[in-house]
């Protein structure tokens, strides 16, 4: 009986995918109580014959194979659900290794808890290169993704939610609350995000419960092109225009009050970047204040 589905969207990565499934081998959950569904978003490599191969080298592992031609993370994650069996939703990205327990521990976690609508875990990234000077929490958190509030099992307060390549929702609250926002979300080249906060947050304003497991661990697979300059600045400008997205697509009042919680923003980023210079360490403070200047810059923008 299938329990638990890992919806995993994929574009031109086809040797990330393979790396992905590979490190699905070690699941500890029964392979006869969860599957792999792979959407293929508009992929131009191979990865249609790799993911194919694998799964038939791999019959054991149930693996679901769908193309969705419609370019957008959130269209391909939208499609693996449609094709999906499990009652626990698992989504995770095709650049992380995932820990073995991963499905366990979302599984015994909600069985034990009936209450809880959604859940996150822990985002450990690993840098094929050296990790820069400039990065502080914030903006190691922003590139890639980094997440971790502790060893004990918390609930996420409000406007806080767990990070996109490693969560797990009940199909129920996708049938209750709806899909991925096809407005946000990657697309192709275009490094739009807020897809996940969009969802999640539809389930807190709803009064459902989401929870941190610290349990609940996979890796993210940086690149050498993502610890760049070039891509800080285009992943924090991106940042704000999909900001501008979500809270537009709410209401207008949502938006103007976004914009009002970017003046309380740069109130903070100014004290950590004073704070930063204090302790001789400037270039992070510079690097902050950089990054609010773009995401500001993309909340004032049309896309």
């Amino acid at each position: 009986m299938i329990r638990v589905s890992f919806i995993i969207a994929t574009f031109n990565r086809a040797g990330g995918i393979v790396a992905t499934l590979t490190s699905l081998l070690e699941q500890s959950l029964g392979r006869e109580m969860f599957e792999v569904v792979v959407a293929d978003n508009n992929s131009t490599d191979d990865t249609a014959a790799r993911v194919r191969d694998f799964a038939a080298g791999n019959p054991s592992m149930q693996i679901v194979y769908t193309f969705e031609p419609r370019q957008g993370l959130s269209y391909a994650r939208n499609a693996a659900i449609a094709h999906s069996r499990g009652e626990l939703l698992v989504v995770v990205d095709d650049d992380e290794l995932i820990d073995p327990a991963l499905a366990q521990v979302y599984l015994d976690f909600f069985d034990a808890r009936p209450e809880a609508a959604a859940a996150g875990g822990v985002v450990v990234p690993r840098y094929g290169v050296e990790r820069p000077r400039w990065f502080s929490p914030w903006i190691e958190e922003l590139i890639s993704g980094s997440f971790y509030l502790g060893d004990k099992v918390r609930r996420f307060g409000r406007g806080r939610y767990p990070r996109g390549g490693n969560f797990c929702i009940r199909r129920s609250m996708i049938d209750r609350y709806g899909l991925f926002n096809t407005d946000l979300g990657r697309q192709g080249g275009k490094a739009l995000s807020g897809e996940e906060k969009d969802l999640l947050g539809r389930l807190t304003e709803g009064g459902e419960r989401l929870y941190y497991l610290p349990g609940a661990i996979i890796e993210h697979l940086i690149p050498d092109a993502k610890v760049t300059d070039e891509y800080f600045r285009r992943v924090s400008r991106m940042l704000g225009v999909s900001e501008r997205i979500r809270t537009l697509s709410l209401s207008r009042w949502r938006y103007l009050g976004r914009l009002a919680l970017e003046v309380v923003k740069w109130g903070g980023a100014a004290v950590y970047a004073l704070g930063y210079l204090l302790r001789a360490t400037p270039v992070r403070g510079l690097y902050l204040l950089r990054m609010r200047w773009q995401v500001t810059c993309g909340l004032l923008q049309k896309p």
